[in-house]
């Protein structure tokens, strides 16, 4: 009996542990999923955030402090829809390297990376959080670093 209760609480172990393991490849699909799709301006990237995701834009200043941008996620949405135009003629995407997944808890899992704009040799960090909301992923808050100084009219 005593056997078959361990052998029991291994197996229990083991199917949590894929669980988990199998939400944070998920999360990483995601995220290649919205790479994806920012990199070919597909209008599918609007409905992968929350109405109530956090967005930040991370302003890098020339003497290398930052300071932070908020917006929400509709005023987000209708400037990416406008930038999109003039950034699909110059072809412009966006590269990431080093692209980790940590569990948060709670269902929620943070993908981290630094980001290479297209023409640029810098690197810029970037996180999202995302979270499986109504059945589906959906980015709850994002901050991506930016050394476009026209943010800062909108820092805090």
């Amino acid at each position: 009996m005593k056997k078959l209760l361990s052998l029991i609480a291994i197996f229990a172990i083991l199917i949590g542990n894929q669980v988990l393991a199998d939400d944070s490849q998920e999360a990483l699909n995601f995220f290649n999923n919205y790479v994806k799709a920012a990199n070919s301006y597909s209008n599918e990237v609007g409905n992968m955030y929350s109405p109530s995701a956090k967005i930040i834009r991370q302003v890098v200043k020339p003497d290398g402090t930052t300071a932070n941008a908020y917006t929400d996620t509709a005023t987000y949405i209708k400037q990416m829809k406008i930038g999109q135009a003039g950034a699909k003629l110059r072809g412009y995407k966006n590269y990431y390297s080093n692209v980790t997944v940590e569990n948060l808890g709670n269902g929620a899992y943070k993908v981290s990376s630094l980001r290479q704009p297209t023409g640029e040799t810098y690197k810029l960090k970037t996180y999202m959080i995302v979270k499986r909301i109504n059945g589906r992923w959906q980015i709850t808050e994002e901050m991506m670093q930016t050394k476009q100084q026209i943010f800062l009219k909108y820092a805090k």
